[in-house]
């Protein structure tokens, strides 16, 4: 692991400078990463266009920041533009280097029309767009090795107000995988929202199963788990419910900290639904309201995305990320003889299909893309 930041240079026009320093704020605060903007980095005497080219020639990620300023008008973010581009072409194939960001409605260069881009607005749709970006940042600090680490600033607490506070408890780990706590007791479940009682407290995994953590898996096995470069952190697909118990059963071979009475399995129905929707019966993880904070088809990005891409705007209740879309997930309930239950709906289904009482039926041997796991922990004596 290599201890540095993530270099990243924002190219942009100067009168989107306002927003550009927001972001460049932003990002520095996360910890891990080293914005370079030019007002902050340009000392008095310096040569505007050798250090430019020199930090950009040195960054490891170029955001260029689009708007009708920056796309149609002459000036220098073009003469940066071509020297980004003029990088890119020297690093190798499916490198995350441009990260195209449209400040508003605008089109894109002819040239930067290869790279897919993000959008950050409107204002209320910003964090699910720095969510996003972080998540693409994230994988090119993977690629190179480096470490992320999101730094929090530490804010006094007045001892009055503690007890009010609602900063969310951080996961627990289990078997090197981040695992949030649901609590014993009463939950509102299905359609008709009729009253269940789950009379134990038990585990969801904080995201779903990724390519990463069941390549452990496979290669322990002696077999190859197949997936494009720079996925490392997309949930797997592909999985059946056979594979998925598979994967379970080796990690209960191997566990060394789980607490003692309690196991790795995949949630039940109930488990599960109790999870993304809490005890209120809300329609979807995030509340009622249809925002649309998931990957879903009407996204239209056809793919999966990296696990907590729409966190935390997304989280259920207990801070579970991805419960609605990306993949289904797998539970361990049968409808009948072999045949499974999953939940979730993928990037693939209509957002109604993210719904958390929406439940789908499929032979335990399925396989497709969209179907992936999500682990939980769980008392060895539940159903």
């Amino acid at each position: 692991m290599i201890e540095r930041k993530l270099s990243v240079f924002l190219c942009h026009s100067s009168q989107d400078k306002p927003i550009v320093r927001e972001l460049c704020q932003r990002l520095s605060a996360e910890g891990w990463l080293d914005p370079w903007l030019d007002e902050e980095k340009l000392l008095p005497g310096q040569n505007w266009d050798f250090e430019i080219e020199k930090a950009v020639e040195s960054s490891d990620v170029v955001i260029v920041c689009l708007s009708n300023n920056s796309v149609t008008k002459e000036g220098y973010v073009q003469r940066e533009l071509k020297y980004v581009l003029d990088i890119a072409l020297e690093k190798p194939e499916e490198t995350i280097f441009i990260i195209p960001l449209r400040l508003e409605e605008c089109t894109p260069p002819r040239r930067l029309r290869p790279w897919q881009y993000a959008d950050y607005f409107p204002a209320e749709n910003r964090e699910a767009a720095f969510a996003r970006l972080l998540a693409s940042l994230k994988l090119r600090a993977q690629d190179l090795d480096l470490r992320v680490e999101t730094l929090l600033p530490v804010m006094p607490i007045d001892p009055s107000e503690a007890a009010e506070s609602k900063a969310e408890p951080k996961p627990d780990v289990f078997g090197e995988m981040e695992f949030v706590k649901v609590p014993a007791g009463k939950f509102l479940m299905g359609a008709d929202k009729m009253e269940r009682d789950i009379p134990y407290h038990y585990w969801v995994g904080h995201f779903p199963v990724t390519n990463q953590q069941y390549s452990t898996f496979r290669k322990a096995m002696m077999r190859h788990h197949s997936f494009p470069k720079g996925r490392n952190l997309h949930p797997v697909g592909n999985i059946s419910r056979i594979s998925a118990d598979e994967y379970i059963k080796w990690l209960n071979e191997h566990a060394v900290d789980l607490p003692s009475g309690y196991t790795f399995q995949l949630p039940s129905e109930s488990e599960w639904e109790k999870a993304a929707r809490g005890t209120d019966g809300r329609i979807y993880p995030w509340g009622n309201e249809l925002i649309r904070a998931c990957n879903t088809r009407d996204k239209n990005i056809g793919e999966t995305t990296p696990v907590g891409t729409y966190s935390p705007q997304s989280d259920s209740p207990y801070g579970a990320a991805d419960m609605a879309g990306n993949v289904w997930e797998w539970t361990r309930t049968l409808s009948q003889e072999n045949i499974g239950v999953i939940k979730g709906g993928s990037f693939g289904d209509d957002i109604m299909y993210a719904r958390c009482d929406v439940r789908a039926f499929y032979s335990v041997a399925s396989v497709a893309l969209s179907f992936g796991m999500r682990l939980a922990v769980v008392p060895i004596s539940a159903e």
